[in-house]
């Protein structure tokens, strides 16, 4: 007989001290325990138990639990929220992901690069005579938009209007998130309306990007309507911008701490690829997600009843010693382990956006290394709070060697 989950004898994780404490404890206590007690219900932190739980279609995301677990009671937006490739399960997601998966394919990501590279060298031209510059600031909050601008077709002109949706939107991960729900559903709203226009216009007159795609993916004559396609820019915009730019933030504070390895990516560019895998297994912006029961589950001996919240530790399992050879050091020209990094996810709601990120990781770490060289951290990193949305730094000040 399993035993019910709420009669063990769990450690709790604690909140309290710094990032490197909190992470320090959660390592020290995965030695000992495969799941313990968080303020939410329970936590896995080895690699095979946070694996197994992301590929059990019985544990549902927690996406469409965000409004009950930060509180909101507002009808009006309670009302308007819709299914989402985010949170679908079953059929609903099934048939989402297979319409759209193409469209979201290496090859179609691979056709962007050579304007990430420009992107990413407008940027630096900016702040490269300075030699200094935040790079939270100046080079992570504006890489991704225009990318998700071109990726989509929307004109140059509404970059500014795109990232100003995007951080509306994501106001659904603040802690404040009941105060700024005007800000949010005005976000939505004018989004929508601006995505149907733009929708519009591609099946009038069709180009090479993605709502393109979007509107052409059909299988035995299936296809997205005009809500399910709005959707689809709305979880581009919830999945692509924040990730991105918090990844490329840890990856290059990480790297900063690694002169030797920032001089080596600039001297060897094709090694871009493992230095992506390594940043995101070392040190990943999503360093956790959430599921719930969708019924009684048993694992491990263990009754999970049915609504039972389980936090899976994406950072945890990243440093996992049965799966990594010498988890804690930080090498990019170590071989691949026999097992990915775990930051996009596993399952059925791994990282559909995927190929995108890791294209626009790799453009943009051999071209900040060769133009930055001498990177070196100028003074303390703001870092956002961990465990409301994505980690990532707030504030990130740098010098460099100028004029590259």
């Amino acid at each position: 007989m399993p035993t019910l989950v709420s009669e063990l004898d769990l450690p709790e994780l604690s909140d309290e001290g710094s990032f490197d404490q909190r992470h320090a404890r959660r390592m020290e206590l995965k030695d000992d325990h495969w799941l313990v007690r968080n303020l939410f219900g329970y936590a896995v932190l080895h690699y095979d138990d946070v694996t197994s739980i992301l590929r059990d279609k019985r544990w549902h995301s927690a996406v469409s639990k965000i409004p009950q677990l930060m509180g909101i009671t507002n009808p009006e937006f309670l009302e308007r929220q819709q299914v989402s490739i985010l949170s679908a399960e079953g059929d609903v997601h099934t048939r989402l992901r297979r319409l759209v998966a193409p469209a979201f394919s290496p090859r179609a990501a691979d056709r962007l690069r050579p304007f990430m590279r420009e992107v990413m060298g407008g940027l630096v031209d900016k702040v490269a005579d300075a030699g200094r510059a935040d790079f939270t600031a100046d080079i992570c909050e504006p890489y991704p938009i225009p990318i998700i601008c071109e990726l989509l077709g929307a004109p140059k002109s509404d970059w500014q209007l795109f990232s100003r949706w995007a951080s509306d939107i994501l106001e659904i991960f603040s802690v404040d998130v009941v105060d700024k729900l005007p800000i949010l559903m005005k976000a939505q709203d004018e989004l929508g309306e601006y995505t149907r226009g733009l929708i519009a216009e591609r099946r009038n007159k069709p180009a090479d990007d993605l709502l393109t795609d979007l509107i052409a993916a059909e299988e035995a004559g299936d296809k997205l309507t005009n809500d399910e396609l709005v959707m689809m820019v709305n979880a581009v915009i919830v999945g692509g911008t924040d990730t991105t730019r918090n990844q490329l933030g840890c990856a290059v504070a990480l790297l900063a701490n690694h002169p030797d390895q920032w001089a080596l990516l600039a001297e060897h560019p094709e090694l871009a690829p493992r230095a992506v895998e390594e940043t995101m297994r070392y040190f990943g912006a999503v360093r956790g997600t959430a599921r719930f029961a969708s019924t009684d589950i048993e694992y491990r001996d263990v009754l999970f009843p049915a609504g039972t919240f389980i936090a899976v530790g994406l950072a945890e399992a990243n440093r996992d010693g049965a799966v990594f050879s010498d988890p804690e050091v930080f090498d990019i020209t170590s071989p691949p382990a026999g097992q990915p990094q775990v930051t996009f996810g596993s399952g059925i709601h791994y990282c559909l956006g995927a190929a995108l990120a890791r294209a626009e990781l790799q453009e943009a770490l051999p071209l900040l290394a060769q133009r930055m060289p001498k990177l070196a951290i100028d003074g303390d990193i703001t870092w956002k709070p961990e465990g409301v949305g994505i980690f990532g730094p707030a504030r990130m000040p740098i010098t460099f060697a100028a004029g590259h």
